[in-house]
């Protein structure tokens, strides 16, 4: 294998990953990007991470066609495919100055961009929503994601959040593994549906504040003691498995 044991796992995890993303139907096409941070077993004193080819749709996407590519985006191997811009403008600014961002995530569903262009933001009115009492950040639009001067805003923004809302834009999650990442963006974009279908019938009742908080704390799904959402990612990629395994090549 041309790979580091460490380096495989990671390619395959994340390409099963894309492939959960197209199952749930969280693509945008060729766009948008979930990346994972190398450890130092495979990148040592660097810091290198892998994206997906730009120009796959995510069903595409398999382990050995993920690309390693450093904090500039410069690709460090010998991958025919190209890098998106956005990609790593957004992505290695969170890697880079959150130590614990080994996992970044990043959506345009539906009703997440929904949400993400109301004033309000997300409302604290459902099951899901009540988990993520204080985990969410907000970051105002300033259009495409490909300039530079935008990483400091948004990292200032995110906060120690592990959850934002894009306004205008999209979601975001990011997390010390990708398991934990997919956990806490999964509920935030259940959280989002709920909020979206429920606009249609009329005021809401809302969750009070206390509620939520003594919610979130007991939601053991996001706790890195109970697997930090390991059980949940299995199972989607049992899932992904029995439809096509073919990511693990």
């Amino acid at each position: 294998m041309k790979y580091h044991p460490d380096e495989w796992k990671a390619r395959v995890q994340l390409a099963a990953c894309y492939r959960a993303f197209d199952l749930l139907g969280w693509t945008e096409m060729i766009y948008n990007h979930i990346t994972v941070r190398l450890p130092e077993t495979v990148a040592g004193s660097r810091k290198l991470y892998l994206i997906n080819p730009f120009g796959l749709h995510y069903s595409e996407v398999t382990a050995s066609n993920l690309v390693k590519i450093d904090t500039q985006g410069e690709k460090q191997d010998d991958n025919p495919w190209p890098v998106n811009p956005a990609g790593f403008t957004v992505h290695s600014a969170i890697h880079e100055a959150i130590p614990d961002a080994h996992c970044v995530m990043h959506t345009h569903t539906t009703t997440g961009l929904a949400v993400a262009c109301t004033k309000t933001g997300l409302a604290q009115n459902n099951f899901y929503s009540a988990q993520l009492h204080d985990m969410v950040a907000y970051h105002d639009f300033e259009g495409i994601t490909i300039h530079a001067d935008e990483a400091p805003r948004l990292v200032k923004n995110i906060g120690d959040k592990p959850l934002a809302i894009l306004r205008n834009h999209g979601l975001l999650a990011w997390a010390p593994t990708l398991p934990l990442a997919f956990t806490r963006l999964w509920t935030l974009q259940r959280a989002c549906d709920i909020q979206v279908a429920q606009a249609a019938l009329g005021p809401a009742i809302e969750v009070s504040e206390a509620v939520a908080r003594k919610t979130t704390h007991d939601s053991f799904q996001f706790d890195l003691q109970f697997g930090g959402g390991q059980d949940v990612f299995d199972a989607m990629t049992r899932l992904v498995d029995r439809r096509d395994d073919s990511y693990r090549q």
